[in-house]
């Protein structure tokens, strides 16, 4: 299991065991380098912890701890998470502002907990068979636990995909392999299990409980949390901390925030693209002159896209309906071989402060719906998408069309979401006869909608809007797929500002206005940036991160292993397509510029690779490494 997960942690591999449990960590050095091993224990040997992740508050918190009288052998966050539980128990969950999972083993009381980040941040899975516990921070590890172990695609899991744009936890798309829920711990005990959150977005019920300031007070409060949020994670580290640089207001923000904490000048890395229509190139270039990095870009094209697709797919261990992950994968490698093991980002800003256009689309569907006879009020359908060459807007009739359903809805949970979940629906087409029986009945967007908090009607629209956004998208595909996955295949580790615990809370509380003025987005972002980045980033159109999707794909010189997974046989074994459906797509796609593929078209060819390729990878042939046998670390308890 450890060896399944080298890549995350190359740097050390410790284990403990005794007569109930067995854990392994595999190590990735940041903090406390000499003394920092796991399994780490606390001064009597009877609780247990490994860790991945950061407790970036782990100072203050163990300043706490010496206080009441703990006892501390290293310098290390992770012990500080021994030291914590032991004085609060999960209350401590709820003071700890990082990125993580945990798993404490209570030797004692045979207890086993785990937990994971408020947001998500650091994945955490599990499988429960034959009277035993499996967990890990990837499936990889699971399966790699045991080979008689179950591994099958989950029907429900891939209906989710094909609806949210991945799983949502607590399912995977593996059956049987659940992945605990950001904010939740879980508990195995003599006395049964027991899962609960501990945390979960919220936001103000009324103005009474809203952030009360002027817009300049907010100003002040947001910079301030932002810049602390900065601090820590680029002071916290025993090794050099560096920063993406995508050209827009988000990562710029948090490089000149980086650069003030530091005092000096440090590393940066962009991602560049051979095809005009997603390079930003301009834009990073401005920003990194503007503060003086080091800096290195990595330019791609859609054939090195082909090419390291599937080794996306292994690590992603989720089927994408976008190829934006492969880039990131090559811009970590690009920062590993500079000798950077950390990076800051800016994922997270547009969740907490409204910056995506499916904000602004709800908000302009919402206004129509309140006239939905008007021919007037559609026209604002206008100012979405500007930056997509086959923008959804383009076509008046259609966009009237298609973002003028359900109008009706307005005031139901999930209105806003629902052209996004029905677009990505619309590729249930190409599902097998099979696929299709599995999932019947079944509608994974009731079920998520069954699962809203008490109070969640009590919000505003936007906040409604920016919880559902919060929940789906941001830990299952943003967080996972195109963030930690992409990360950590090249051992980088990714930190956020943005979804400080801080920050999180004072970004719910602001009013709506605040954070969407009209249509202008991350409206308080863009009035504390200036002065800290060009102007130029501050009123530059809003484009999204986006690449290069079905063109990678069926160009002349594709890859081979692009006709394998298609081929009828292929496509048969794993029973998720129609093998007709799929070759009609694929022909209709065939020796097109990327230009001319629709927004369905790009999904589905993305969709249907990535899936045979999980398929092919983790349950037709899946071999595990060979196994770790000199450990760092090393605890026998057994009898």
């Amino acid at each position: 299991m450890a060896a399944s997960l080298r890549h995350r942690g190359p740097d050390e591999f410790g284990v403990y065991r005794d007569s109930n449990v067995g854990l392994a960590h595999a190590r990735l050095s940041i903090i406390d380098l000499s003394t920092g091993q796991q399994p780490l224990c606390n001064e009597n040997g009877s609780l247990w912890v490994v860790f991945n992740g950061e407790i970036f508050n782990y100072v203050e918190l163990r300043a706490e701890l010496l206080a009441l009288g703990h006892v501390f052998r290293t310098q290390s966050d992770t012990e500080v998470i021994v030291h914590a539980f032991e004085a609060w128990g999960e209350r401590a969950f709820n003071r700890f502002n990082g990125q993580y999972a945990i798993a404490l083993w209570h030797s004692e009381t045979r207890t086993l907990t785990l937990v994971r980040d408020r947001v998500g941040v650091r994945p955490l899975f599990f499988m429960e068979h034959a009277g035993r516990v499996y967990f890990g921070s990837e499936v990889k590890a699971i399966f790699a636990a045991d080979a008689g172990l179950p591994r099958e695609i989950d029907p429900v899991g891939i209906d989710e995909t094909f609806t949210f744009w991945s799983s949502l936890a607590p399912r995977s798309v593996f059956r049987g392999v659940v992945e605990l829920p950001p904010g939740s711990v879980r508990v195995y005990s003599p006395g049964g299990v027991e899962e609960h959150a501990f945390w979960e977005p919220s936001f103000p019920a009324g103005e009474q409980d809203s952030f009360s300031g002027t817009i300049e007070e907010a100003e002040t409060e947001v910079l301030q949390a932002l810049q602390n949020a900065t601090n820590l994670r680029m002071l916290r580290a025993d090794v050099p901390v560096g920063s993406y640089l995508s050209g827009g207001l988000d990562s710029s923000l948090v490089a000149a925030l980086g650069l003030r904490a530091k005092g000096e000048r440090f590393r940066t890395f962009s991602l560049r693209f051979e095809h005009a229509e997603f390079d930003e190139t301009g834009f990073q270039r401005e920003m990194q002159k503007f503060i003086g990095s080091d800096h290195a870009e990595v330019v791609v094209s859609q054939r090195e896209i082909a090419e390291v697709f599937p080794d996306v797919i292994e690590h992603s261990e989720r089927p994408i309906l976008r190829t934006a992950p492969a880039p990131m994968f090559l811009l970590s490698r690009l920062v590993r071989s500079a000798g950077i093991k950390v990076v800051l980002t800016g994922e997270g800003a547009d969740e907490m402060f409204a910056g995506y256009d499916i904000f602004r689309e709800a908000k302009v569907r919402r206004f129509w719906a309140r006239q939905p006879n008007s021919e007037s009020r559609p026209r604002l359908l206008e100012r979405l998408y500007p930056y997509l060459a086959r923008s959804p807007v383009a076509q008046q009739a259609m966009a009237r069309k298609f973002f003028g359903r359900g109008l009706e809805r307005a005031h139901l949970p999930g209105f806003s979401h629902e052209p996004r979940w029905q677009g990505a629906a619309a590729l249930k087409r190409l599902f097998s006869e099979r696929q299709q029986q599995l999932t019947q009945g079944i509608s994974v967007v009731d079920q998520l909608l069954a699962r809203l908090p008490r109070d969640f009607s009590s919000w505003s629209s936007l906040a409604q809007d920016q919880y559902l956004e919060i929940r789906t998208l941001l830990p299952g595909y943003i967080l996972s797929s195109q963030g930690d996955r992409m990360l950590m295949a090249h051992s980088v580790e990714g930190r956020f500002p943005f979804l400080d615990a801080e920050v999180m809370r004072l970004a719910s509380s602001l009013p709506d206005s605040y954070k969407l003025k009209v249509f202008d987005e991350k409206y308080i972002l863009k009035r504390i940036g200036r002065g800290i980045v060009p102007e130029a980033i501050l009123t530059r159109k809003k484009q999204p991160y986006r690449a290069p999707d079905a063109a990678c794909f069926v160009a002349a010189d594709a890859p081979a292993w692009v006709g394998d997974v298609t081929s009828p046989d292929s496509l048969t074994a794993a029973g998720v397509f129609s093998p007709k459906a799929v070759a009609q797509l694929l022909h209709k796609c065939h020796g097109r510029q990327g230009s001319q593929f629709s927004n369905a078209d790009n999904m589905a060819v993305v969709g249907v690779l990535s899936t045979q390729l999980l398929y092919r990878q983790f349950v037709q042939t899946y071999r595990p490494p060979r196994p770790i046998t000199e450990f760092s670390t090393r605890v026998d308890r057994l009898p």
